[in-house]
């Protein structure tokens, strides 16, 4: 069996592994095809249902079982004037269907299309409430999926790249090159984390487009990510740049940026993809920390942290408590990416 099999066959025997490796996968899913989805666009304002509760689908009614449907609200205002109430109007029913037609949208950016996964004709559906503006949190939190988990991703991926490579010059040149690399990383993490984002992310010039504001915070947390894997790469270096394979490669005539690139930093894979599935999460939890704190992703993007950021005060979590439900695909998330790379470092690295 190749190393691949036998890494898959060891992860496999991780029942809590297994598990977060679906669950990541179904996150992942759903927020390419966040658009098929929703049941609306996630910027589409309900002026008639601002603060909405969520509406549960039921299939008992007066008349018996029913097909799956829910109520359509009644919006009232209370005594004072000042509170929206919504109550059931059990005298609408409105079915729930597969395939709706909706707002049109493009299926993986490319399809235009108008169908909907589910939906209700002739009315409003909120399965999980909307906002202050009458937006659709379940659209919000679909669509934003693809800002928070991208950023996990590409970001993961530059910081990846950077601290290896770094970390292999560094380790295997020695020197002052060692020197001046690890003093630079030193350097770079005596800053605490969180203040260093927030200076970073604030000096991002206000003319900036949203999608160039995402790619800017992609660079900052990557940039600030890097210097602890480049450490620990530089030590695996050091115990390689001496083994045979290197010496071979030497005394064939290899470059030592060949050395570097096919051999030091390959050697180090399987501690690579374990570094890089624990980091996802930290990465999307730093992304959703600067978007809380109003220093983020710009609408009209949204992401998890701009949809957690309606709901720092505290009246609006008293009246409206389903705005703090864009915590729980974060926290699944994270959840499930450390279950996968503990499980994936115990499948590496069996005899640790």
């Amino acid at each position: 069996m190749s190393q691949w099999q036998l890494w898959w066959r060891r992860l496999r025997k991780s029942r809590l592994g297994m598990l977060g490796g679906a669950i990541v996968l179904v996150l992942y899913i759903s927020s390419i095809f966040s658009g098929f989805i929703s049941p609306y666009s996630p910027n589409e304002q309900h002026i008639n249902h601002v603060y909405a509760p969520p509406q549960f689908p039921s299939v008992m009614s007066d008349d018996g079982l029913q097909w799956p449907f829910v109520y359509e609200y009644a919006m009232s205002y209370s005594e004072d004037g000042l509170e929206r109430v919504y109550e059931l109007d059990k005298s609408k029913r409105l079915p729930i269907g597969l395939f709706v037609r909706g707002d049109e949208y493009y299926l993986l950016g490319m399809i235009p299309t108008d169908i909907h996964l589910i939906g209700v004709v002739n009315g409003e559906w909120f399965p999980l409430g909307t906002d202050r503006m009458g937006r659709d949190l379940l659209s919000r939190i679909l669509h934003g999926g693809r800002i928070s988990l991208t950023i996990g991703l590409i970001g993961v991926l530059i910081t990846t790249l950077l601290g290896a490579f770094i970390g292999a010059v560094s380790g295997y040149f020695g020197g002052w090159i060692d020197t001046v690399v690890q003093r630079c990383i030193e350097l770079l993490m005596s800053f605490p984390a969180i203040p260093l984002w927030m200076a970073l992310a604030a000096a991002l010039p206000a003319t900036w487009s949203p999608i160039q504001v995402y790619f800017g915070i992609i660079c900052i947390l990557s940039l600030v990510g890097w210097g602890g894997l480049a450490r620990q790469i530089r030590g695996l270096t050091l115990s390689y740049r001496e083994a045979d394979f290197v010496r071979a490669a030497l005394s064939f005539g290899a470059s030592h940026f060949y050395i570097i690139r096919k051999h030091l930093v390959p050697s180090c894979y399987s501690y690579l993809i374990v570094v890089a599935t624990l980091a996802i999460p930290a990465t999307i939890l730093g992304e959703t920390a600067l978007s809380f704190l109003g220093l983020g992703i710009r609408p009209p993007m949204t992401s998890w942290g701009v949809l957690l950021e309606e709901a720092q005060h505290i009246r609006v979590v008293v009246q409206s408590p389903w705005l703090l439900l864009p915590a729980v695909p974060v926290l699944l998330t994270v959840v499930s990416f450390n279950f996968l790379g503990d499980a994936l470092r115990d499948a590496i690295t069996p005899d640790r």
